[in-house]
């Protein structure tokens, strides 16, 4: 009886002091400074696990070298304050992966946000973040994620795998395996009650952020100049993004401000990608080329004030389910379309043009999308690395 006395006594003391490191609000970030522990003392050679029961927190004065996986294990803490620096060296073998029970709080501010970069300023020089949680997906009970082969999915919408808050990735994307990529962000089976606010994505040499499944919601988002889609989603994501700022390189490259499914293999597996869509501004190319929203394989989604700028097409949607979901239903509205050669097309499962009735979307001339039109939204400026 003493023995468990004493672990409750502990246990209660652990719980104490993680709440004081790293307690935030909206408005504010508090963290208590102490002597960094485990991978966090050596910041030349910032690798390895953060185990369970254990809280790690970098020291924000000093250069993170991440040389190799820095893996959050279940049960495990990673710290992150504001200001904090962290240079990744080349290669797929550095990234930072959360597994589920695990979290992760990189809880920087507008005036010190927290940079995740690599030793050389290329695209695909290092891997990236992968957060696996406990959120359901639709892609069955089992599922491992491409990177690092762990678990993901559950039941538990509500599910936390901690907070990213004003925080840059850049040059990120690094080829794992033949053909495929890290993302900038990869955020797999993740829950609502997860913090992605505020997280730009710059340089990436695949996706921005891509979401797989669950719950998560995510706001005040940056993605430009990646080689692939600025946002993904599939295998049933039920969320929100809300003032999201997207542009492509300059050069044309790269595809998509946001592309979503609902399942690869199965249009209507459940539950069925839904997510809502508002506040945002997609930028194109100068040349026009490709879809500023692509919508297809059964996802449903409700989109509301956009701005799309510079695209081939404004809103591609395909498969007869995402058609049926969104034609003549109103579920697009307060659109600005902006140097965009076809609004809306419509494409059935078979790939004939679909008629488009004329309730299906509605435009609004001075759409405010992320908050400033079609230029950088002011809450964007400086922190995000966008002027």
């Amino acid at each position: 009886m003493k023995k468990n006395h004493f672990k409750i006594i502990i246990a209660a003391f652990i719980m104490g002091v993680s709440f004081t490191i790293y307690s935030c609000s909206k408005d504010e970030d508090t963290f208590t400074t102490i002597t960094p522990t485990g991978i966090a003392v050596d910041p030349n050679n910032f690798k390895g696990d953060v185990t369970n029961e254990q809280v790690v927190t970098l020291d924000p004065m000093k250069i993170y070298k991440l040389n190799g996986i820095v893996k959050v294990k279940n049960g495990g803490t990673l710290v992150i304050p504001a200001g904090t620096k962290i240079v990744a060296t080349t290669g797929a073998a550095s990234y930072v992966l959360v597994e589920q029970g695990g979290k992760i709080y990189v809880n920087g501010t507008a005036g010190s946000p927290i940079l995740f970069t690599s030793e050389t300023a290329v695209a695909g020089n290092w891997g990236g973040i992968v957060i696996c949680g406990k959120a359901p997906v639709n892609t069955g009970s089992f599922n491992s994620s491409e990177i690092g082969n762990l678990p993901y999915g559950g039941s538990e919408g509500t599910d936390n795998s901690g907070a990213l808050n004003f925080v840059r990735i850049e040059y990120a994307g690094a080829e794992f395996t033949t053909g495929k990529k890290f993302n900038g962000l990869s955020l797999f089976g993740v829950g609502n009650e997860t913090r992605v606010e505020s997280v730009a994505l710059l340089n990436n040499a695949d996706d921005g952020i891509e979401i797989y499944g669950g719950t998560v919601n995510i706001s005040n988002i940056v993605s430009t100049g990646n080689s692939n889609h600025s946002i993904s989603y599939k295998d049933g994501w039920i969320g929100s993004a809300t003032n999201i700022y997207t542009k492509r390189k300059a050069d044309g490259t790269g595809n998509t401000g946001i592309t979503g499914i609902n399942n690869s293999s199965n249009d209507n597996a459940s539950p069925r990608s839904n997510p809502t869509i508002k506040n945002v501004t997609f930028i194109g190319a100068s040349s026009g080329d490709s879809n500023g929203i692509k919508l297809k394989q059964g996802t449903f989604a409700v989109l509301d004030n956009i701005v799309l700028s510079d695209w081939s097409t404004g809103i591609s949607i395909e498969s007869d389910s995402t058609v049926a979901r969104f034609n003549g239903k109103k579920k697009i509205t307060h659109v600005l379309f902006d140097n965009t050669t076809t609004e809306v097309l419509l494409k059935s499962s078979a790939g004939t043009t679909v008629a488009i009735i004329d309730t299906t979307y509605t435009k609004k001339s001075d759409a405010t999308g992320a908050g400033n039109g079609k230029l950088t939204p002011t809450w964007a400026i400086g922190w995000s690395g966008l002027q």
